[in-house]
């Protein structure tokens, strides 16, 4: 269980998108200009979030509206 657990703290590119509701060109545009989530590249290039990167970013672009 504990590594599902560790599994789930880092979320992979379509899970993001689906978590934020925007298309995967989306994302990779703005990795490409540096707003996106702060990303771990795994050996095989796939991208991984963790949670904890992904939850800071949200406070980061939180209105205070």
């Amino acid at each position: 269980m504990a590594g599902t657990a560790k599994a789930r703290e880092m979320l992979t590119v379509p899970e993001i998108c689906d978590e934020l509701g925007i298309s995967s060109s989306t994302f990779y545009d703005w990795r490409l200009k540096r707003r996106a989530p702060r990303c771990i590249k795994l050996p095989n290039g796939a991208l991984r979030v963790r949670r904890v990167d992904l939850e800071i970013w949200l406070n980061e672009h939180e209105d205070a509206a």
